[in-house]
Parts: C-alpha cells; sequence; structure tokens
C-alpha cells in the first residue's frame, strides 16, 4: 500500500531542543541518538498521536530499525521500543535486543488467553560496531526479519499478530518498557512504523543498505563539513564532529547542524539553522538574582503568559487592567522585550497560549464588559502571513479569571474559570471542547465554582486532573477547593482542600514525587461576631500519597496575600516563588524564592522587593535564565536574571 511512514523516533524529540532525555553522537560520519533519560516517560509519546484517526494497531506492517548496538553483556535484554496500556505493565507490542538474538513481542487476547506472544530471530549478531538497519515485516502468523538487505529470516508461529488490537490509552516508550532496566544503550538513527507493507522492496534499493533511511529525524540528516582553521574537532568516538569555540558564532542554514562550544556558560549547542539549541550544560547553581529589565506596560498588569512560537521567536503576553489603550504583547529581541502587538482587552486577567496541531492560538480572559455592554472573553490565532495574532472565537463568560488549555486522549479542551455573575459569586465555570470538524470551542461540561480564580490541570499516569481555586462564596474566603479527575468522559470531584481565598494552583514534579502548591490570598469571613480580616496567612503545598491516593499537606509558608506560584529549576536545584501583594498595610512588600532541600522542605533564599505582585512567569534563553513579575499595582513589570555559579 501506499500508507505513510510512521517515525516514532521522530515523535520524541522535543521541539524546543534535545534537554537531557537525548544526545547526538556521530560515529562513522552517520548520526544517531543515545538516550539518556533518567526517567523512561521522558521518552515516551500518546499512541494517538500517530494514531489519529483510528486506535486500532495496523494488523500487517512492517517496523524498519537502524541502529548501532554496543556490547550487551550476557542474559540482559535491550529494548528498541515498547507500546504499552497506561493502566497495565503488559507490553502490547515491542522489540528488544539480547546477545545474538532478536524477540518481537505482542499481546493477543484472544488466542493466547491473555499472555504474551514471544517470536525470536537467532543468530542475528549486531554488536560489531558498526550500523545496522533491520526490517521486520508482521503479517497474520507470518514473521520476517532482514538484516542490512541479506536473505530474510522467516518465522512462522501458532499466534497470528492480533487483528484488532487497541492502542487506546496507550503510549511509545523509546528505547524501554517503562522503568529503567532494559534501556537500550547503543544509538538509534532510525524507528519507523510502516502500515501494510512489507518495506523490504522499498528500503533496499540503496547501495549503502546498512544505513538505508525510510524516515529520520531532521537534526540527524546533516552530516558535518571540514573545520576551519578557528575549530577543534572533539568527538568521543570520532574527530569528525564539527565544535566552534569562543564567542558566540551566527546560526544561520550555512552552519545548521555545527557545534558551539560556550566556554563561560559551560554549555553545548546545536545549531537548527536559525537557533542555536542547548544539547548539554554543566549543572548550575543559583547564586543571586539582579535587575535586568524593566518593562513599561499599557497599566497595571493583572497576568503574564510567556511563549515561544517556533521559527518566529520569545514573547510574552501582558494582561493589562485598562482599554485603552488594553494589553500588550512583546518579542524578545537582542536580549530584551520591545512591544510588538497591542490588543483591545477589557480588565484582562490573564493569557493562554496553546496549540492545536500547527495552530496556534492565545486566549484572554476579559473580566468586564467592553463599550457596548457585552462580557466575552476572545481567543486570537496567529496568522503566519500578517505575523500577529487576529481575532478568532468570541465566548460569553462572566468576570473571567482564568484559562487553561489541555489534551485528554488526543482531544482539545479549553477551560474558563467565571469569577462572578453580577453579585453572585456561585456560578458556574465551563469547559469547552474543540470540535475538528467547524474549528471552534463547543460547551462539553460545566462545574460549579465560588468565586474562582484559577484552574491547575496536570496527568498523573494515565490519569488526567483539574483543580480549581475557589476564592470567595460571598460570604467567606474560608471556602473548599476541588480537585477533578477524568473519568468516563468528563471530571468529576476526586479532593476538596480547604483554603483561604486560594488564587493559584501549581503543579510540579520533584523526583518521582508530585507537589500542589495553593497560593492562600485573603481570610476573610463575614459571617462571624467579630469579621476576620487577615492577609498574613499560610499557603501550602501538598504531596500525592499514593497509598491513600489523596493529596496531603506537606509544607505551610506564611505569605502575604498570595496571588501566584511558579516553580522552576536551576541546575539540579528546584525552586518555587511566590507573588506576595499585600501585608494588610502595603503593597510593598517583598516576594520570595524557596530552594528545595530535601527533608527540610522549601527554604526561603532570595527576597525580591516587589510592588503589588501578580505574577511570575520563569523562562530560559540561550543567554541565561530569567523571572519575570507583574505588578497590579503599577505600570511596570520587571525582568530578573538567574545569576549562577
Amino acid at each position: 500500500t501506499d500508507l505513510r511512514p510512521l517515525d516514532i523516533l521522530a515523535e520524541v524529540v522535543p521541539a524546543n531542543g534535545l534537554g537531557h532525555s537525548m544526545r547526538v553522537f556521530q560515529v562513522q560520519g552517520i548520526r544517531g541518538f543515545q538516550l539518556t533519560a533518567s526517567r523512561p516517560r521522558a521518552l515516551s509519546f500518546p499512541a494517538s498521536r500517530l494514531f489519529i484517526h483510528c486506535d486500532r494497531f495496523p494488523e500487517e506492517f512492517s517496523v524498519i530499525v537502524t541502529l548501532r548496538v554496543l556490547n550487551v553483556p550476557a542474559k540482559r535484554n535491550e529494548y528498541l521500543f515498547t507500546l504499552m496500556a497506561e493502566e497495565s505493565h503488559n507490553v502490547l507490542v515491542g522489540l528488544r535486543y539480547s546477545p545474538n538474538k532478536l524477540h518481537f513481542l505482542f499481546w493477543s487476547q484472544e488466542r493466547s488467553n491473555g499472555w504474551q506472544t514471544r517470536v525470536t530471530f537467532r543468530n542475528v549478531s549486531l554488536s560489531d560496531n558498526q550500523w545496522h538497519t533491520l526490517i521486520l515485516a508482521v503479517s497474520g502468523q507470518s514473521f520476517s526479519l532482514t538484516v542490512d538487505c541479506n536473505v530474510p529470516n522467516d518465522v512462522v508461529v501458532e499466534t497470528p499478530f492480533p487483528n484488532s488490537l487497541s492502542v487506546k490509552r496507550a503510549s511509545f516508550y523509546l528505547g524501554n518498557r517503562r522503568r529503567r532496566k532494559g534501556l537500550f544503550t547503543g544509538l538509534l538513527r532510525q524507528l519507523v512504523l510502516l502500515p501494510g507493507a512489507d518495506a523490504t522492496p522499498r528500503i533496499c534499493t540503496s547501495m549503502n543498505f546498512k544505513v538505508t533511511t525510510l524516515s529520520v529525524p531532521a537534526i540527524l540528516h546533516d552530516l558535518p563539513m571540514k573545520p576551519a582553521s578557528n575549530e577543534v574537532l572533539k568527538y568521543p568516538y570520532e574527530t569528525d564532529m564539527k565544535v566552534t569555540l569562543g564567542s558566540r558564532p551566527p546560526c544561520t542554514k550555512h552552519e545548521k547542524a555545527h557545534f558551539w562550544f560556550n566556554a563561560s556558560q559551560r554549555g553545548l549547542y546545536l545549531c537548527n539553522g536559525s537557533t542555536w539549541i542547548s544539547m548539554l550544560e554543566a549543572k548550575k547553581r543559583l547564586d543571586y538574582v539582579e535587575e535586568y529589565q524593566n518593562l513599561v506596560t499599557n497599566s497595571e498588569t493583572m497576568g503574564l503568559e510567556v511563549f515561544t512560537i517556533p521559527k518566529v521567536g520569545l514573547f510574552a503576553a501582558t494582561a493589562n487592567r485598562y482599554t485603552p489603550p488594553g494589553s500588550a504583547i512583546y518579542k524578545w529581541t537582542d536580549g530584551k522585550f520591545v512591544p510588538y502587538q497591542n490588543i483591545p482587552t477589557y480588565q484582562a486577567q490573564s493569557w493562554k497560549y496553546f496549540t492545536i496541531g500547527k495552530k496556534i492560538f492565545l486566549a484572554v480572559a476579559n473580566l468586564e464588559q467592553n463599550d457596548r455592554g457585552q462580557e466575552y472573553s476572545v481567543i486570537y490565532k496567529w496568522s503566519h502571513r500578517k505575523e500577529k495574532f487576529i481575532t478568532y472565537q468570541r465566548i460569553t463568560t462572566h468576570s473571567a479569571r482564568d484559562w487553561e488549555a489541555f489534551v485528554i486522549e488526543g482531544e482539545a479542551f479549553l477551560a474558563v474559570v467565571n469569577h462572578r455573575e453580577g453579585n453572585n459569586h456561585n456560578i458556574d465555570s465551563v469547559i469547552y471542547r474543540w470540535n475538528p470538524r467547524t474549528g471552534l470551542f463547543e460547551t462539553n461540561q460545566t462545574i460549579p465554582t465560588s468565586g474562582a480564580y484559577d484552574w491547575e490541570f496536570f496527568t498523573i499516569g494515565p490519569y488526567s486532573f483539574l483543580a480549581v481555586a475557589n476564592t470567595f462564596n460571598g460570604t467567606s474566603t474560608k471556602i473548599y477547593s476541588h480537585i477533578y479527575v477524568w473519568l468516563s468522559g468528563s471530571f468529576q470531584l476526586f479532593q476538596s482542600i480547604l483554603t483561604f481565598g486560594a488564587a493559584d494552583w501549581e503543579v510540579f514534579h520533584i523526583g518521582d514525587r508530585v507537589f500542589l502548591a495553593v497560593a492562600n490570598s485573603h481570610s476573610y469571613d463575614s459571617g462571624t461576631s467579630v469579621p476576620s480580616n487577615f492577609y498574613a496567612i499560610n499557603s501550602s503545598i501538598y504531596e500525592l500519597n499514593i497509598t491513600a491516593q489523596m493529596f496531603v499537606k506537606f509544607q505551610d509558608l506564611l505569605t502575604y496575600s498570595a496571588l501566584d506560584w511558579e516553580f522552576f529549576s536551576v541546575g539540579d536545584d528546584s525552586f518555587l516563588v511566590v507573588a506576595n501583594s499585600f501585608d494588610g498595610f502595603t503593597f510593598s512588600v517583598n516576594s520570595i524564592i524557596y530552594r528545595w532541600q530535601g527533608y527540610e522542605g522549601f527554604v526561603a533564599v532570595h527576597h525580591l522587593p516587589t510592588v503589588g505582585c501578580r505574577d511570575w512567569e520563569a523562562f530560559n534563553t540561550t543567554e541565561g535564565s530569567y523571572l519575570l513579575y507583574s505588578s497590579a499595582k503599577e505600570p511596570l513589570s520587571k525582568v530578573l536574571k538567574l545569576k549562577t555559579t
């Protein structure tokens, strides 16, 4: 058939750089990935990204692999890839290598009583420090392995490959089976699934059979050129990789696939034709924070959103209070944010950047009505032709505070926080589902909320969660905020946590531990004999207890009308910064950076002078790491640079 190749390897390559999970190595003039992830899930993706129109694995197919195997110890198995259901430890489909053997694994519920079937190809010797291309063709009970386009090794087994293998809620894992044991230690250049056909005639047309390709990630395409006199050659395997030393060189199509070593920052970067992408950096430690840029805004800023548009650049959107002049988008240019586009908004509270396929969107939450008495929030779409955001869809909202965008089982959703309708704070917030046919968001579910400020979406294993920060029910801020879990096509209540004017939830991971921090802004209760009104109150960090299947309190931190938490990392260190906005007397209060200290929890390490601090955003460029904070009390936001040692 003419079905398109499905490039499993390319799906795992991060769009914003390789990070620490994959490294590019070159051997014998050919590039491949070495997998270095300590967490196997860093090398995974949902099967729905490949099987868009059907959640069934093809009945007939070929798997094409180009690899270089290291010497594998006796009795050791290394996985090239697996397909696993999220709720099970069973391998639905997998390929693994042991000394002189290749094993193809598949799960057949109907024919094998729920047992895994293993098809073994013997006398497959790959540990010769050479590149090899394998073609595994599967059809019913017939399994054929071709190595470097030599004579096929055919095996017929009793159990046929299933004709209806569901991949719903399943994920591909590259080089592992969802655990560290069995991680592939060699180099991978190509891993492609070709539905419906034996790929051997299509592949075996090149003279260099060992590295013939059907589909290879772009970063592995080009071969380096000969070095100039001001360059050094340095590579773990061979001296044919180009590395430029010194100050930042240009990165254009002529430097594509070249490396630059920044000695001052101890960083290794790869040119992708336009931008230097971080490949490997020395572990840094935060030393101090310095003011880097005063960003004058249209008016007081209630929220921030920092985002990157591929091949365009880094941007920051500010949600500003007044119209005119509305809110603004700034572009990072020559190491600073500069004005890029103004957008009419009505007491904007927040922005949310998200993508659906190749479409790029930016949604604003408007608190107030427009000049004609209409109350709605707006989704804007990026125009590649005009290189700016244009109006795409208006959605009726009620004093909207926040948008949250997320994907569940391949479907896109957008949730709005409705704060109040008139004087009624106990109203519904709404979750919208993207309709691919109409190209619009449509109401999917409503959830009762109380003066809510924030949604926070997160996943734990196969489960999807949505937490709402309830702030005020009309008489008190001492109310329950709720965490919902996605079950049977809708969000259902999972846990309720008592909060005090909750303004923000922030979920983060440290190692295998999952935390959820709430920013408590205000303790107020008009129902007591002496009404309470406190701003200096504890905000809390909760940790997921797997055994109890709930979040339990881990730590309290004294905050001053906290409105936002932001989690970020520098090297191996983890940090939280809080937006303290008001202590009951003044808006000029310090916001604080806390560092993770293990058993001590989070400990304050930096006190940052802020005025009515409303929001924090952390971001990185090739020049360093930064924090951006907004002020709800003055038309001035600030970029702070994190100085490291």
